[in-house]
């Protein structure tokens, strides 16, 4: 068989740069078996010579294509090459990043100032428990190579000590002055074979145009190591062989910026010791107080909460004893994801076995927050991300609105329920939609709070992502489950369950109904066909019905841009060629909108309807059921396009 030099002599240049010893030679002995000539009669060893070609093939493209720079940074499977998560792809990456942030920070005033006093610019990495041994590859190898990195290249480096939370790196950004970039290396909820290089810019939030595009350039004139990282690694484990993080890392100062952290939060009033009540006899409660369940689905949330549950005064919760250790292996959830389906079925049954009523879930980085309570029949309700945001949000507004010096703004992704908008329209709180993803609602809602004009107390997003107060303007899925159990003490004091406060909220700003979901894509190439034939190639005049139901406006985040509400018909949010978002709102109310993931194979949709106070939940359910049927198989035409059923 005849093997094509060029994958030989890219695996060939990969290996000699890999700073990993173990996946270096993984890839030489692929690519010694691939060019082994096979003997006659070598059956056995003609089909490792086919495996091997075939997965040299798949690590090393012809294309030359490298893993992409987006959505916050990279996030893929922990395997060598250009497209996977590995110690060469975080070292070109890190070199990268370092050099682009240095070119960028000599433009401020601030950096000329701290230069005039010699202070060096600070980076901040944190990680996660993330690992494959079998190839040697772990998140906290991808931290200490970022840390050598930024200190060969000058900087200063606070590496945190042990597994932290997502939500410390943005907080410690926000309490260094001279840091200038955070590096939180995790894939959050993503399978176990994914690791992930978040990246936060000096304002605290996830990085996003041009940035993001900025560094990836940098990155691809990085490529080659600026120094021996296969022998410096060496050189400290065999000097520190007690530490794991080799000397790089600050244990002292990790935990101080725990205490910071957590002391902010409690200085911010989003918490007050509520829990305290529940030993106050004074008090008369009008349901028992409810007990708490918390699952860190395998990751490194468990110690943050409970010290955050020990810092307010909240009530000890039970921890599943299953799910309770990091442990890269993910061993009770194929998809340690808190929205999956089954996600919650060992939470909840050692829950029932215990007599706790409520359940609180982290994602693994602990950066989400899913919320399930078991009902008085018995009966379990998994609590939408929209829902958990309309509790936190309309709870916040009524804690913090009325003693605010400033006027109250939340913000919340265009994808996510209509309900707290309309909260906002109805008690006179400034509130604003923004694209999907932290990037953008937490930039905003930054943005409004550094203006002066606004004290931003919340923002969210439906796929459980929560931002409590203004510490930090990113998820904190450790900050929102203090706020939600404060939320939930309060409410069976007062005599309700969570899902009967949340009635309450229906009752009084209207029923919305949402059905969130995806399509399963197998060739994201179909996507422009999609939207192509959905918008009418463009000719957005034309489109005025859906099947029975009329269209009252059109906005399409894509190329050619569209947005049928404002007078030049362009829209106010971004527009982006390679990821659009199409929104349709009906003359009935019915609000849908259609885009590709950024990080998945799927094809999501959000389609709402808001029912009238008063009208039955199950009325406005139903008629929710037609119109989205019909909206799915008109405009999406799944058999066509190749979408599947999850």
């Amino acid at each position: 068989m005849h093997v094509r030099s060029s994958v030989v002599e890219r695996a060939l240049a990969w290996s000699r740069l890999d700073p990993n010893e173990t996946t270096a030679r993984y890839v030489d002995h692929l690519r010694s078996q691939s060019t082994t000539v096979t003997p006659p009669g070598g059956t056995i060893h003609a089909h490792d010579h086919a495996v091997a070609l075939a997965e040299l093939n798949k690590l090393f493209p012809e294309t030359g294509e490298r893993i992409a720079f987006g959505t916050a940074g990279l996030r893929s499977a922990m395997k060598p090459g250009p497209l996977g998560m590995n110690d060469l792809v975080v070292v070109q990456t890190a070199q990268g990043l370092a050099r682009y942030c240095r070119a960028q920070a000599e433009l401020t005033e601030e950096y000329v100032a701290n230069n005039n006093n010699s202070r060096k610019l600070c980076a901040v990495v944190g990680y996660d428990h993330r690992a494959n041994p079998s190839l040697q590859l772990s998140s906290l190898s991808f931290a200490l190579l970022t840390a050598l990195v930024f200190r060969h290249a000058g900087w200063e480096c606070f590496l945190m000590d042990g597994f932290v939370a997502t939500p410390l790196v943005p907080f410690a950004l926000s309490q260094i002055s001279n840091a200038v970039v955070g590096i939180m290396i995790t894939a959050s909820h993503n399978p176990k074979q994914d690791a992930g290089y978040k990246v936060y810019w000096n304002d605290g939030c996830q990085i996003r145009p041009p940035v993001d595009a900025g560094i990836a350039h940098a990155i691809l004139q990085e490529l080659q190591p600026w120094m021996d990282y296969r022998r410096e690694l060496a050189t400290q484990r065999a000097t520190l062989t007690n530490d794991p993080c080799l000397g790089l890392s600050d244990a002292a100062r990790t935990q101080g910026m725990i205490r910071a952290y957590l002391a902010s939060i409690q200085a911010s009033g989003l918490v007050t010791a509520q829990g305290a009540l529940i030993v106050d006899d004074s008090v008369s409660w009008k349901r028992p107080p409810p007990k708490f369940c918390y699952t860190a689905m395998h990751g490194v949330g468990l110690a943050f909460v409970r010290q955050s549950f020990d810092a307010f005064g909240l009530p000890e919760f039970l921890s599943v004893p299953s799910q309770q250790k990091p442990d890269p292996a993910f061993p009770t959830v194929p998809f340690p994801n808190p929205e999956e389906a089954g996600a919650l079925d060992l939470a909840k049954a050692f829950a029932e076995e215990q007599g706790c009523r409520i359940v609180l879930a982290n994602d693994p980085d602990a950066d989400r927050l899913a919320v399930a309570e078991q009902q008085d029949n018995g009966s379990w309700t998994v609590f939408t991300g929209d829902q958990i945001g309309v509790l936190l949000g309309h709870w916040l507004w009524s804690r913090l609105g009325p003693v605010s010096d400033k006027p109250i703004a939340m913000c919340a992704s265009t994808v996510s329920s209509r309900m707290l908008a309309e909260i906002a329209a109805r008690e006179g709180f400034y509130f604003e939609d923004t694209l999907t993803g932290f990037k953008w609602i937490g930039s905003r809602a930054a943005e409004l709070h550094r203006s002066g004009s606004y004290r931003t107390i919340f923002c969210y997003e439906e796929a459980i992502g929560f931002c409590c107060g203004d510490l930090i303007f990113d998820k904190d899925g450790v900050t929102a489950a203090a706020v939600f159990a404060e939320l939930a003490l309060d409410s069976y004091r007062n005599g309700r369950t969570l899902a009967e406060h949340m009635q309450t909220l229906y009752d009084k700003y209207g029923e919305f109904v949402s059905n969130n979901g995806y399509f399963i894509l197998d060739d994201p190439t179909v996507v422009p066909a999609i939207m192509d034939r959905i918008t009418n190639h463009g000719a957005f005049e034309t489109l005025d019905s859906v099947g029975t139901y009329a269209i009252d406006s059109i906005r399409y985040l894509g190329e050619p841009s569209y947005d049928s509400t404002t007078p030049d018909r362009k829209p106010t949010l971004p527009t982006s060629q390679s990821s659009p978002m199409l929104t349709i709102r009906l003359v009935n109310g019915c609000v849908a909108q259609f885009r590709a993931s950024g990080t998945e194979p799927k094809f999501k949709y959000y389609i709402e309807l808001k029912g009238a106070p008063g009208v039955d939940r199950k009325v406005v359910e139903a008629e929710l059921r037609t119109v989205s049927s019909v909206l799915l198989q008109e405009l999406l035409q799944p058999s066509k396009f190749g979408l599947k059923q999850p």
